[in-house]
């Protein structure tokens, strides 16, 4: 990721504006897709047997609506930009406003990206769960060749997202190997569902059709496995 972030900023400055736009666009739409490939777990039989044929997509709006509230109150949003540009002032100084936004939105796009998605948590959990770490591979991979496109847009904001990818990745593999196999299946599936709403979220900011404060809802994905457990119990 940080090499691939390096080559997109050493291009980014020689591509057109126009280029850059349509990399963004061709991201947005491509991050469109795996969001929906996510959020259709909430089909799968083995949540539909855990909870009841209507249950799964009450889960998944629940947990959006429950864990935006919280993000909100918490302000997650503000406080990821607010690290954003405390490290864009560390790593590039204050500059001008447009620069230290662009930043910003690099740092909590790529962030949002990286993170939110089923590879991310997946990923994790199987390496932390000593099932081997293949799905990590794959996503450093994939995330690699996203970074070239997502630096070359919005420069070396990017490249300071890693510090949440290690962060994030690292502490959902270290509570995976703490809770073992303690969470059941149908629970990861509500889990990745909801990351896929999110996602769905990231893409409509990547391709400018609104601004969705996509780090508010970001408890969403502990709200969904809870709401899981709490349906489970009811049935």
């Amino acid at each position: 990721m940080l090499v691939g972030s390096g080559i997109g900023i050493a291009v980014g400055h020689r591509l057109p504006l126009r280029i850059r736009d349509t990399v963004t666009d061709a991201l947005g739409l491509v991050t469109l897709l795996i969001a929906g490939l996510s959020a259709s777990d909430v089909t799968d039989p083995v949540l539909r047997d855990a909870v009841g044929d209507e249950a799964p997509v009450l889960i998944v709006l629940g947990a959006v609506v429950v864990g935006g509230i919280i993000g909100s109150l918490v302000g997650v949003e503000r406080r990821l930009e607010t690290v954003g540009g405390w490290l864009r002032d560390r790593l590039a100084g204050a500059g001008a406003t447009g620069e230290r936004q662009r930043f910003i939105e690099g740092f909590l796009t790529a962030s949002l990206v990286f993170c939110v998605g089923p590879l991310t948590i997946l990923g994790s959990l199987e390496d932390g769960l000593g099932n081997g770490s293949e799905q990590l591979i794959l996503k450093s991979i994939l995330d690699g060749f996203a970074s070239i496109a997502f630096a070359a847009s919005f420069g070396i904001g990017v490249m300071a997202s890693a510090l949440s990818v290690l962060i994030i990745q690292g502490s959902l593999t270290a509570l995976a190997a703490a809770l073992g196999s303690f969470v059941p299946e149908a629970h990861l599936l509500a889990l990745t569902a909801t990351g896929g709403i999110l996602l769905a979220g990231v893409s409509l900011r990547l391709l400018q059709v609104k601004a969705v404060p996509v780090g508010d809802l970001l408890p969403a994905l502990v709200v969904a496995p809870l709401l899981t457990e709490l349906v489970t119990i009811v049935r």
